[in-house]
Formats: C-alpha cells, structure tokens, sequence
C-alpha cells in the first residue's frame, strides 16, 4: 500500500480544501445535535427516546433528500469540470422540484398522523406522546428543511463550500441557544421540554435557508440567477438526468428504511436500549465528521475529474482517500473507547442504560473503520461515478438480506442484549466490503456523464 502521495502537495491541498470546511460544518452539527441530547436527557430516558425515535422520520426524509440532490450532484459536478453553468442550474431546478414534492409528503405525515408514525417503533404511550408533540412542530419546516439541502449539494459540487458553512453553524447555534432556553426555560422563556426543542430546531432550519439564499445573491454566485431560469430544462434532459437520479433515491429510501427498522427493533427491546442508541448515534456522528468531509470531497473530486476526462486521476484519487479514512477511522475509534465513561457521565441514564450505552460504544469504535471503507467507496467513487443502479442493488442485498434479519433474529429468536443485536447488524458492512473492494477495483464504476 503505497504512502507516496501524501508528499503530493496539490493533491493534499485540493482535498483539504474542500474536506475541511465540510468536516467542520458537520463537526458543529454533530456537537451541537450532542447537546441537544445531552439537554433533552437530564429530562430523563422517555425523553431521549421519544426525540429519538422523533428524528427517524427526518432521518429517512433527509436521506431520501440526500439521494435526490447527491445525485444531481453528480452532474453539477462533472459540468464544473466543464465549466458549463447553465446545465447545473437546471439540475438545480429539477433537485428542488423533487426535493420539495417528497418534503411536503413528510410534512403532511409529521403534522397529522404522529401517532401513527411512532405506533411503528414503540408502544410507550409516553413517548409516542411526547415525540408526538415534537413532530407536529418541526414537521412544518421540512420544505424549507428540502430547499436548502437542494441549493448545498449543488454548492458542494462546484467548490463553492464557504457559504454553506457559515449558513449552517449560524443556524444550528441559534438552534441550540433558543432550544436551550426552551426546553428549560431560561432567560424569561417558557419551559416546554420537548416541544422547546422542537421549536428551536424548526427556527434553526427555517433560519438556514434565509441565510443560504442572502449569501448566494449577495456574493454573486453561479447560482444568483432569476430562480425561473431553474426550471427552463427539457423533458429529454429531465429524463436523462432521472436516470441516474431514481436509483439513487431508491437507494436512500431503502437505506434509510432499513435504518429506522433497526431501530423500531432496538425500540422493542426496550426503552432503555433505544435511549442508548440514541447516544451512541450522537457520539457515532461526532466521531463520523472527518469521514463526511473525506467521502464529499472525494466525490467532488471524482465527479470533476471524470468530466473533464481524467479517468485514472479519478480512480486515483478514490483509493487515496480510502487509506487517509481507515487510518483517521481507527484512530479515532480508539479515542471513543477511553472516552466511554466520560460519555456515559454525561447523560441520566438508568444502571442498564449506562451499561448498554458502554458497550454500544465500544462496538462501534471497534467497527468505524470497515464503516469509513464501504462510505469512501460508496459515496467517493459508485456514486460519484454516476454508478448508482450497481449501488443501489449492493445497498438493498446487504441491509434486507443480511443487516435487517439478523437483528429480527438478535432481538426476537435469541433475546439478546441490544448491544450484541448491533454487533450483528454489522454483519452487513462486512459482507458490503467484500462487494465493494471488488467494484472499485473493476472500474466499471466510473461513468462520464456529461460528455455525451
């Protein structure tokens, strides 16, 4: 395994440049997203579980948005290779069309039948009762939550990644602030607990898209045009652009399903054990910043190189990152398993919450390093390389195949703990390794486009 580049200078530069401001941006999501845990949880384990299994409906919204605009994504990318920008912003225009017609399905869910939606995790009348209270809030900022995630995967792929930064981290502080103050009534508010917190993540998102659109019309971006320019594509290109979208999307959707019924298992086990995944899930994220910024850089990296026909660069560039993020991966892995009593402290966690959460975190620092591997690969070159049906197949095999029936099995034949249920779900980040390693070393995966 050669180490040689890492004395190749433009290529580090060129990466950092784009890896870093997304790590940071996603450093403050992830630490703040923490926090709110961290507040919601002197509330007690109803609490985090009823926010928990609350954020599985924008979990499986924002990954199906994910799909949608990453895999628009890919075209932007490889028109900047060109540097072509009409073409990017009617992919823009085609992104926002489906991002908010699948945001307001969420929303009309979220708002009118939350009981509904939590009856599909969890029997607790308290915490379908709280995270009720919560949905019917934040539910109403879904389409805004849909435009902005349009307009920053666009701006990722053409390097413009600055403006997204500042946008985000000033939103997701003012966030946390007013939920701070909501949830327990600082500073003259009222103390709504849940519903505090709710009302400070829907003003955070509805505050990031009003900043997102001021900065990319004051500074005069590719995107600052009349938004009717957006939507002048034709049918032909709407439909050629759909064709490497769909299976994308699909892909996100069975992803993102097979997630949230992970965790409707955990769920079942119990409320304590669905209180620890949350917590491990917040740790998992913060630990899983530097990997976002690696695996979207990679991705603009690739897609900008494909269009400008520089194959093997793009190949290239793939496999390096996937050694910068392994090594990153197990070092970071080791840092969350000293750490796993302080982070326990952190939290009112019940005797066998406590117990679960240490060694849910264990497994997972244990493990980040295969889950850094199949993430570089997946995001970094099969999607990137606009080969998305290969990755939507490997993606549905290994989750409802392998990942989903050996947690049935984990939690309802052999009642095991919730922290050996998660242990065999990552049996199917194995089995999508072997998949993986053997689609990026074919090349088949690297698909031009735009040059058509």
């Amino acid at each position: 395994m050669s180490l040689s580049f890492l004395k190749d200078r433009t290529f580090i530069r060129e990466l950092l440049v784009i890896a870093i401001p997304i790590s940071f941006q996603q450093l403050i999501n992830a630490s703040l997203n923490m926090i709110d845990v961290i507040m919601v949880g002197q509330l007690g384990e109803t609490a985090i579980a009823a926010l928990g299994l609350s954020n599985q409906v924008f979990f499986v919204l924002i990954l199906i948005l994910f799909g949608a605009t990453s895999g628009m994504a890919i075209f932007t990318a490889q028109f900047w290779g060109k540097q072509e920008i009409e073409p990017i912003r009617k992919v823009l225009g085609m992104s926002l069309i489906i991002s908010i017609t699948v945001a307001l399905l969420f929303s009309l869910a979220a708002i009118l039948m939350p009981e509904t939606l939590l009856g599909f995790y969890t029997k607790d009348t308290e915490v379908i009762r709280l995270g009720s209270s919560y949905l019917r809030i934040v539910g109403f900022t879904y389409i805004p939550v849909a435009i902005a995630t349009a307009y920053i995967a666009v701006m990722r792929s053409i390097q413009l990644i600055r403006i997204t930064v500042i946008a985000t981290i000033s939103a997701l502080i003012f966030k946390t602030i007013l939920g701070y103050g909501l949830i327990f009534g600082i500073g003259g508010l009222p103390a709504l607990g849940v519903r505090g917190a709710a009302i400070g993540t829907a003003s955070g998102w509805t505050l990031e898209l009003v900043l997102l659109l001021i900065l990319i019309y004051t500074q005069k971006t590719p995107l600052a045009a009349n938004p009717l320019t957006f939507f002048s594509f034709d049918l032909p290109f709407f439909t050629r652009v759909l064709r490497t979208v769909l299976p994308a999307v699909a892909n996100e959707l069975f992803w993102s399903v097979g997630i949230t019924t992970y965790n409707a298992i955990y769920a079942h086990i119990g409320t304590d054990s669905i209180a620890a995944i949350n917590v491990n899930a917040t740790i998992e994220e913060l630990g899983f910043v530097i990997f976002i910024g690696l695996g979207n850089a990679c991705a603009v990296m690739v897609g900008n190189r494909i269009g400008a026909g520089r194959k093997d660069e793009a190949y290239e560039i793939v496999r390096r990152v996937i050694i910068l993020g392994m090594a990153f991966a197990m070092s970071v892995g080791l840092i969350v398993f000293l750490l796993r009593d302080v982070i326990v402290g952190l939290y009112a966690l019940s005797p066998s919450g406590e117990n679960n959460v240490r060694w849910l975190l264990l497994v997972m620092a244990s493990t980040l390093w295969i889950r850094m591997f199949n993430f570089a690969i997946f995001i970094g070159a099969l999607r990137a390389g606009g080969d998305t049906r290969f990755a939507l197949i490997m993606e549905i095999c290994s989750i409802w195949l392998i990942g989903v029936p050996a947690a049935y099995v984990g939690a309802f034949v052999l009642n095991l703990p919730v922290y050996f249920v998660y242990l065999m779900v990552v049996l199917e980040e194995v089995a999508k390794a072997f998949v993986s390693v053997w689609r990026f070393r074919s090349r088949k995966w690297i698909h031009d486009l735009v040059n058509i």
